[in-house]
């Protein structure tokens, strides 16, 4: 694996330790991308290693949260609780699913106890949903999925967009696309075609809405086969 990935160090919001952490050498070659922007990748699996763990402390987060750094209110939080708490996990590698998926549920737990946005789980959970794809776990790729969904359908209606890169409607193409991929069509369609109806979107957002007019035929196909 050491390959496709180096090991360096970073300090940790939290207790301030430098930890060991897992960083992609070079860039990938994709294989095919699936509607919900799930990467399929040739030789390695660049959502293993998304989330970090401190192997001081224990506290788990994805890339940007430890290079921004945590409000201190979160940081006192978090502390008190790892006191109370210790989480031993040794640092791996080369993670397996089983290390990935203990990664994913760590930074969520961490996520939900800071009372992140909605948006900022619903990600972490989607990615979580392709570890599963990727690794041939349907059932809880479908389950991992439909914790995404919910949280981006609350998304949209609790926060302003645009979110970082994310807007409104790529947050609809989300909904969209991961109903498709758990089978639920009606859904799909329902948020799909309001895309599709928006000028507005076909004129700012053109790639995605090619992206969105693809989804609508082959969703089509499906309804009709």
């Amino acid at each position: 694996m050491g390959t496709y990935t180096y090991v360096t160090k970073k300090k940790c919001p939290v207790c301030g330790e430098e930890t060991q952490v897992v960083k992609m050498r070079s860039r990938l070659l994709a294989e095919k991308t699936d509607e919900d922007y799930c990467v399929h990748y040739k030789d390695a699996n660049p959502y293993l290693y998304k989330i970090w763990i401190c192997e001081h402390c224990g506290f788990a987060g994805d890339e940007n949260t430890f290079t921004k750094g945590l409000p201190a209110k979160h940081k006192e939080m978090i502390e008190d609780y790892l006191k109370g708490h210790p989480v031993n996990v040794p640092f791996k590698e080369d993670r397996e699913l089983k290390d990935a998926v203990l990664a994913y549920k760590l930074g969520l737990f961490f996520e939900e106890m800071r009372k992140t946005p909605p948006s900022n789980r619903a990600g972490l959970f989607l990615r979580l949903g392709w570890v599963y794809r990727i690794a041939g776990d349907s059932e809880n790729e479908k389950q991992q999925l439909e914790n995404a969904r919910k949280l981006y359908d609350e998304s949209l209606a609790t926060e302003r967009y645009p979110i970082g890169n994310m807007t409104d409607t790529m947050a609809m193409y989300l909904i969209g696309a991961i109903s498709y991929r758990i089978g639920d069509f009606e859904k799909a369609t329902q948020y799909i075609s309001r895309i599709m109806g928006d000028q507005n979107v076909r004129d700012t957002e053109q790639k995605l809405f090619e992206r969105t007019r693809d989804l609508w035929q082959t969703i089509r196909e499906k309804k009709e086969g």
